[in-house]
């Protein structure tokens, strides 16, 4: 184990595997991690927009929970989508808190080599007083979800996709899971929706919100999503959790399809696209979840259905501009669990 603001190592991955395990997202966080909106290139034309959105959604967790962005310790980043990039954190049975920093490789190389990203697990590690683990391994927090138990919810297309982890197959991104982790028991999802260019990242699509329960998107016939949310429907009605128990399934409804006319870039030529809005991207914190709104009835349905699913507060957050970056609520935090048992 090497420890924050010492002499830091690339550690075999049975040391660090040592009774830390991912808490679920529901558990009592210390902090919510955020970076706000700054790069024009991932919202054109609609960054103050953009970033509008994400002050009213700060301002309405604050209350809940304590809100820590990157800009107050000055550690840049070249953009802000902290869940794929920050720490991925870990809990052992006597609370205490540890950190993984993997390596972020701009969604299997779609952008620029995003060094200042890639880096801030390492740069936030002298600051959080805690043991900090580094890998090789290529893994975005905004792939994976935890009930906290030893389950894990991830896809095919995203995990096992040859800009990742080529090397490593199957098997070996199973083990890297379980050992790091603390993982049990892997469920695996076909793949993602339209819009979304991570190859797949299961916070749009099947959440945890209670150990053996999982809230997924379901599309009517004709949208576009329609047929890979049904393939990851079936695919969770046919998975166990870590104690071999059959899921309990919650629908979340789709927003009606979202597009954004982008100007041509250095990535690729511009054009009418569709943008991942998705339900699922919501985040947990304290007895809270923050559900992205996008104005449409499917808004009040995707909030009712998960405070009564998890028992949490459900509080609608506009984001019909930060989707535009192809992301929302979750894919632009990263929070720290509490430490104590």
């Amino acid at each position: 184990m090497s420890v924050a603001g010492a002499p830091q190592v690339r550690m075999d991955l049975s040391a660090a595997s040592q009774g830390f395990r991912m808490p679920a997202e529901w558990d009592p966080l210390a902090c919510v991690w955020l970076v706000r909106p700054h790069n024009e290139e991932t919202w054109p034309g609609c960054l103050p927009q953009a970033q509008a959105e994400w002050d009213a959604w700060r301002r309405a967790m604050e209350p809940v929970v304590r809100v820590r962005t990157t800009d107050e310790l000055g550690i840049p980043t070249n953009d802000s989508w902290i869940r794929d990039f920050g720490p991925v954190f870990v809990r052992d049975a006597a609370g205490r808190v540890a950190a993984h920093s993997f390596t972020f490789n701009g969604w299997g190389g779609k952008y620029e080599v995003r060094s200042l990203d890639d880096a801030v697990p390492d740069r936030l590690a002298p600051t959080l007083d805690m043991p900090l683990w580094r890998h090789d391994f290529v893994l975005e927090g905004g792939s994976i979800d935890s009930n906290g138990h030893g389950s894990l919810l991830t896809t095919r297309q995203c995990l096992e996709n040859a800009n990742r982890n080529p090397e490593a197959g199957g098997v070996g991104i199973e083990r890297m899971l379980c050992e790091a982790l603390g993982v049990t028991n892997l469920i695996w999802l076909p793949g993602g929706i339209e819009g979304d260019d991570t190859d797949g990242h299961v916070d749009d699509l099947a959440r945890f919100v209670r150990r053996d329960m999982v809230a997924a998107v379901r599309a009517p016939a004709g949208h576009p999503d329609h047929d890979m949310l049904e393939a990851n429907w079936k695919a969770l009605r046919a998975a166990r959790d870590e104690r071999g128990q059959p899921l309990e399934l919650v629908e979340l409804p789709c927003p009606e399809p979202r597009h954004h006319a982008f100007p041509a870039d250095r990535f690729g030529p511009g054009g009418t696209r569709m943008v991942p809005a998705s339900h699922a991207n919501f985040l947990f914190a304290n007895g809270h979840v923050f559900v992205p709104a996008f104005g449409g009835p499917s808004d009040e349905i995707a909030c009712r259905r998960l405070e009564q699913a998890s028992g949490c507060r459900a509080i609608p957050v506009m984001a019909r501009w930060l989707v535009v970056g192809l992301g929302s609520l979750h894919c632009l935090s990263c929070q720290q669990p509490a430490a104590g048992a």
